[in-house]
């Protein structure tokens, strides 16, 4: 199986503080992977690393074929190009309608007629079940809908990957179900490759191939979801059922 995404000792420290060990990590192409673990052992560090925003201190990370630890920014920016992020409170802009949200992307980098674009953004609003909702604002939204429009703003480029962080935070027990049946539904039709960076074990049942679970900077636990639901470890066992870590002390 092809790589989409493959990562080798990783490691990002800020002064003495360690926050990725050695992290080896290889994302399948066309799969959905989640990245699930307590707060701050390293989740959004590996989101932040694999979209440039983050230069780690040693490791490899080779993204389509391509080694990026040798990229400046303008390298970074055309790999940008073909990845889509949906932000954890959908990050739209509220002085933009629905429509001109969906449509910055296709606008700021590439030369497409109005036409098209009108047309891309009507195609996507359709996709994720808010079809004739362009001249809408963000302020008229509900989190649900400010969610599918962030998905619908991650697509508009046709991209290869789509990195969704905490997609479900926030979100009611219909909504959650609903916005992880329409990832699935991303994939499955697209055929993109996503990582989905949560703490919302529901969603990684219906959306996720595989999972990770990062703990205290180290993959502790990789392997299908049923795998994961069915480990032996401890730690693993104490985050997906909602109980204390082993270990961990409670503020």
């Amino acid at each position: 199986m092809s790589e989409a995404i493959s990562i080798r000792n990783l490691i990002v420290q800020f002064g003495d503080r360690r926050i990725l060990n050695s992290v080896n990590l290889d994302v399948h192409q066309g799969e959905t992977l989640a990245v699930i673990g307590p707060s701050g052992t390293g989740k959004s560090t590996i989101m932040k690393v694999l979209t440039g925003l983050l230069k780690p201190n040693s490791g490899s990370v080779v993204i389509d074929g391509r080694e990026t630890a040798v990229f400046g920014e303008a390298q970074w920016d055309e790999l940008r190009k073909h990845m889509g992020v949906v932000f954890q409170y959908s990050a739209l802009f509220d002085f933009l309608n629905v429509g001109e949200n969906v449509a910055f992307g296709l606008r700021r980098h590439y030369k497409v007629v109005e036409d098209e674009v009108q047309a891309r953004v009507k195609e996507l609003l359709r996709m994720v079940g808010m079809p004739d909702t362009e001249k809408m604002m963000p302020s008229e939204l509900s989190g649900g809908m400010k969610k599918r429009v962030g998905l619908a703003r991650a697509l508009a480029m046709r991209p290869n990957i789509v990195f969704y962080d905490e997609p479900t935070s926030g979100l009611d027990p219909v909504m959650t179900t609903a916005i992880s049946k329409l990832i699935r539904q991303t994939q499955q039709q697209l055929g993109i490759t996503s990582i989905m960076v949560t703490h919302d074990m529901e969603s990684v049942d219906i959306a996720a191939d595989r999972v990770a679970m990062l703990y205290k900077g180290d993959i502790i636990a990789l392997g299908t979801v049923e795998e994961i639901k069915n480990s032996t470890n401890p730690i693993v066992q104490a985050f997906i059922k909602g109980q204390e870590l082993p270990g961990e002390v409670t503020k």
